[in-house]
């Protein structure tokens, strides 16, 4: 039997209907993205944005156990897969909610990953947004091949780093990967840049600083800020809390929003020419 086609245009139409699309990814594991995507995503919802967040990771979804929805399953109608519903104004859709064991391991290749990406975006009802965040896998295989295919339009790709020069080899690389694909650079975030001892208010640079600020300047981008390590990111992920609805350290906090507030103005500048 032959195999039926997708139909494309439904990824065209559900699109069509997302004022900002900004993919997040990093050139390495291990550098904090997913937490970055899900507390920007939180972020913009409380500023009263309608925001979606897509865990475009099909080998191993984080963001339902971020926001502590691991138990949760969407719905369906007419309109498609109805997401999850994290807070007022934040709809969430990842694998992790499609997978029945969530302990089994995704074994595709390249095509059945595309036709995944495809569905989570044309057949997920995600309705009227103002922003969409695409938290991508690191590396440059292909979910971040196939995001680029299908959202040429993305107004730009906010790239996580840390400081430590093993980390900004990656980055550099995915900088060049999404010039290549011709999508904007919106920015560049260095994460776990700094520790502020809890006894003595010492900063301490367990990992450097600045590397993620030289990048922007070698490769011409704005740098978004500086998040720093925070114990209390690490607990609220792991909880299901998430940072932002927390909101503990007001330093930190302060971070993520002057990020949020960068990337507004670089979004409206862009929609102003």
């Amino acid at each position: 039997m032959e195999k039926k086609k997708y139909d494309d245009s439904k990824v065209t139409d559900s699109l069509s209907k997302i004022k900002h699309k900004i993919v997040v990814l990093s050139g390495k594991g291990g550098v904090g993205k997913s937490t970055v995507s899900a507390n920007l995503a939180l972020s913009l919802a409380e500023k009263g944005y309608e925001v979606g967040l897509l865990d475009s990771d099909i080998h191993g979804p984080s963001i339902p156990k971020m926001l502590g929805l691991e138990d949760r399953k969407p719905g369906s109608s007419e309109a498609g897969i109805a997401p999850i519903l994290a807070i007022p104004k934040l709809k969430v859709m990842s694998m992790g909610f499609l997978i029945p064991d969530k302990d089994a391991p995704v074994i595709w290749r390249g095509p059945l990953k595309m036709g995944a990406i495809k569905q989570l975006l044309g057949d997920v009802d995600w309705g009227n947004l103002d922003y969409l965040i695409i938290d991508l896998p690191p590396g440059t295989g292909d979910e971040p091949l196939s995001i680029a295919q299908l959202i040429p339009d993305a107004d730009g790709t906010v790239i996580v780093t840390t400081p430590q020069d093993v980390a900004l080899v990656s980055v550099r690389k995915s900088i060049n990967f999404v010039k290549k694909m011709n999508i904007p650079v919106t920015g560049i975030i260095e994460n776990m840049s700094g520790f502020k001892c809890p006894y003595c208010g010492k900063n301490i640079d367990l990992f450097k600083t600045g590397g993620g600020l030289k990048a922007s300047k070698d490769f011409n981008i704005p740098f978004l800020g500086k998040i720093p390590i925070d114990p209390q990111i690490v607990e609220t992920g792991d909880s299901g809390k998430t940072f932002m609805t927390k909101n503990e350290n007001p330093d930190t906090a302060k971070s993520f929003k002057e990020i949020v507030e960068n990337i507004e103005e670089i979004i409206n500048k862009k929609e102003v020419r």
